[in-house]
């Protein structure tokens, strides 16, 4: 995607289908969806808690699955740095998530709406981090 070619209407959508998640989870089950945790508690098996999960997952997964169907080719995807970039990068983000105790869209959306000072502190870090990479590669090339 290039930034020519950005309209902001289907962010706007996604985001507030991402709140509307995250509010659903919350009043609907009393618990925070954030996805790391939810994947990574899925893969240790509790008793009561292990359905949720699954279906939680479930509809991540089936979700790009019908809009793969419905759509076609009209949401490209190309994975560019190969197969095992992509799970060197999945373990690298599971990592982060385990020691950050949550990742940037948990805190972002899910934290920050129950007024988490952790979570606040923790976005903005992510948020500087990143304008320093941003900044720092627009700088060598």
């Amino acid at each position: 995607m290039s930034i020519a070619e950005f309209s902001p209407w289907p962010a706007l959508a996604g985001g507030a289908l991402i709140g509307l998640a995250a509010a659903l989870t919350w009043w609907g089950l009393g618990r925070i969806a954030g996805v790391s945790n939810i994947l990574g508690q899925l893969l240790v098996f509790q008793r009561g808690h292990w359905g949720w999960r699954l279906a939680f997952v479930a509809g991540l997964l089936g979700t790009g699955a019908v809009a793969k169907a419905l759509l076609g080719d009209a949401l490209p995807f190309q994975l560019e740095g190969g197969a095992g970039r992509m799970i060197l990068a999945g373990l690298l983000v599971g990592v982060g998530t385990q020691l950050g105790s949550g990742c940037t869209s948990g805190h972002g959306v899910c934290g920050i709406a129950r007024l988490s000072p952790r979570s606040l502190v923790a976005t903005l870090c992510f948020m500087a981090s990143g304008m320093a990479a941003v900044l720092a590669l627009s700088r060598m090339v």
